[in-house]
């Protein structure tokens, strides 16, 4: 077994390696988080950039919105956002935008742009299919989460971001991840390029404060890593019922998309909304996300640039790390994350 100093010595190592950088790490164990510490120029008071980590939240509102009877897995998407209908994409199901099988990976929606419900939709009517919906996967980086958000916007008839905020964040004791006002924005970290090809990553304009109050649905979250963590603890445990117990475990059990991945060469092994490690040996090439001890039962997600979150209900371990790094190679980085997580994995309580 592995103990919280060798898990802190190792990040205390990861922002040595990197001056001017910080790293922040979370354990959770037993609905609550036990661990978490901040390494380098920020403290526990500092929230980060989560990046793609923030799917799994979005996607958890749409859970409630299946449990509630208002929407199908297999509704065609046109059904609620009629702008996807006059692109040619209305047959496209609810399932496949949220497994990345929906065909338009590619398809553009500038975060400021889409944080506007009215402008979000003229974006949409633009959009194009790219390849035959349900025959294969390719990561919708952003546009699978813009589509929910509207989703989420139309049948709710409120704001994916308050309404992210209302039924998922605030039950959790989890603060307000999406839509932040610039005057709150003050203890964000910012991102910092290791390199001339990290800071011309595209990616950094999610950092700018305008970007930051849009809300982007599939990577603009910022948060603490103890609050990442808390909020697998919370799929581990529902405290007070958040997510109707069926469906949430449809979310945290239930494969269904094993195509490849073409980035990575191995099963995608996506439900509506996470990655799960799965029995094939394969879990620590799935982003990096997973640690060589996670049992194949976790699920979890990654953000670019090392971020990684998991829950093992095997262990009831959750874990979380967070950096402000930008790295040229984001696979590499991601073996940095992996090595904490390795760590984790192997934690007891």
């Amino acid at each position: 077994m592995s103990t919280i100093d060798e898990l802190c010595a190792a990040a205390a190592v990861v922002v040595a390696e990197h001056p001017g950088t910080s790293c922040q790490l979370a354990v959770g164990s037993g609905g609550d988080v036990v661990a978490f510490e901040t390494f380098g120029g920020a403290t526990n008071d500092y929230r980060f950039s989560i990046f793609s980590a923030t799917k799994p939240f979005v996607a958890s509102v749409v859970w409630l919105l299946v449990a509630d009877g208002r929407v199908d897995l297999s509704d065609p998407i046109d059904q609620y956002v009629p702008e996807l209908g006059a692109a040619g994409l209305g047959a496209v199901t609810i399932e496949q935008v949220m497994l990345h099988t929906a065909g338009f990976p590619n398809a553009p929606m500038d975060t400021v742009e889409g944080g506007d419900a009215i402008r979000r939709r003229a974006r949409f009517a633009t959009w194009h299919s790219e390849w035959e919906p349900g025959t294969r996967f390719e990561y919708h980086a952003e546009s699978a989460h813009w589509v929910l958000a509207d989703l989420i916007d139309r049948v709710t008839g409120a704001d994916y971001r308050d309404v992210l905020e209302a039924r998922v964040c605030a039950p959790l004791g989890v603060p307000r991840i999406l839509g932040i006002p610039v005057e709150d924005q003050a203890d964000i970290v910012s991102m910092v390029p290791r390199s001339e090809a990290a800071a011309a990553d595209p990616l950094r304009r999610l950092d700018e404060p305008l970007a930051r109050l849009a809300g982007n649905p599939a990577g603009g979250g910022c948060m603490t890593a103890a609050h990442l963590a808390r909020f697998y603890q919370g799929l581990l445990h529902n405290p007070g019922g958040v997510w109707d117990d069926a469906v949430l475990r449809d979310a945290l059990t239930n494969i269904r998309c094993t195509f490849p991945d073409p980035l990575l060469g191995v099963a995608a092994n996506r439900t509506v909304g996470l990655v799960l490690a799965g029995d094939d040996g394969h879990h620590q090439l799935r982003y990096a996300i997973f640690g060589r001890g996670c049992s194949p039962g976790s699920f979890g997600h990654a953000g670019a640039h090392a971020q990684v979150a998991w829950a093992d209900p095997a262990s009831g371990i959750s874990f979380a790390f967070l950096t402000n790094a930008m790295h040229e190679d984001m696979m590499q980085s991601g073996m940095t994350s992996n090595r904490l997580a390795t760590i984790a994995a192997d934690l007891r309580f």
